[in-house]
């Protein structure tokens, strides 16, 4: 134990610097995710087959690809065509996109959820499409999607690390560019999962108390 806290006296710094990454791709990736999430589900119950299909085709594509493929696309491929990205800016794009399927599928549950007789109550007195979306049944979808958007959010953080494989020195990177230069491995990857955990038990406490608390609402 005490060799543990003298390793993590001196490597929890180098650590720290990844945990800061960690949370810059998760962020981005989040904001991405839900922007993109929402827009295939409002072209989902747009009610134009088009549209429809166009986000239906998409979002299948993107949940049947892995995550790591199309982190390598972004970053190795799209050069190939003119497009050069960053690694920071390809991983958040990458989860972005890929969560963004995800993120769909939780929005049109939510927005499929609302009683279909307040849209028709919405249309008698004039309201359009968007109009009907914005004011009637985004804000009570928000309510319905809140906690299983806080499991996306932990989801997004653990997966994070996926961005190690296109070289971003977010904080799996960091522990494993530490224990190969050390050997440490016991005390470096204890304290990886700790911080981990420290990042994701402040969310799992929000999703459980969102949870909670829609629903006693729904009583």
């Amino acid at each position: 134990m005490q060799r543990f806290f003298t390793d993590a006296a001196e490597y929890l710094p180098i650590l720290l610097q990844g945990v800061g990454l960690t949370i810059v791709v998760t962020i981005g990736s989040l904001i991405l995710s839900t922007v993109l999430g929402l827009m295939w589900a409002l072209m989902r119950v747009s009610g134009i087959k088009v549209l429809d299909w166009t986000a239906k085709i998409f979002v299948n594509f993107i949940r049947g690809v892995p995550i790591i493929v199309q982190l390598f696309y972004i970053y190795f491929v799209l050069p190939d065509m003119g497009i050069a990205l960053s690694a920071l800016q390809a991983a958040i794009i990458g989860l972005g996109i890929a969560y963004s399927a995800y993120q769909s599928e939780n929005f049109r549950a939510g927005i499929e959820a609302i009683d279909h007789g307040q849209i028709e109550a919405a249309q008698s007195i004039g309201m359009g499409w968007w109009m009907i979306m914005r004011r009637v049944i985004l804000p009570q979808a928000i309510r319905i999607v809140l906690p299983p958007y806080g499991n996306i959010m932990i989801m997004m953080l653990k997966d994070s690390s996926q961005a190690s494989t296109i070289t971003v020195a977010e904080l799996a990177m960091q522990g494993k560019l530490i224990a190969s230069a050390t050997f440490k491995n016991t005390s470096v990857f204890t304290m990886v999962a700790i911080l981990y955990l420290c990042m994701s038990l402040p969310l799992m406490y929000l999703v459980s108390r969102l949870e909670k608390h829609y629903a006693t609402g729904r009583r």
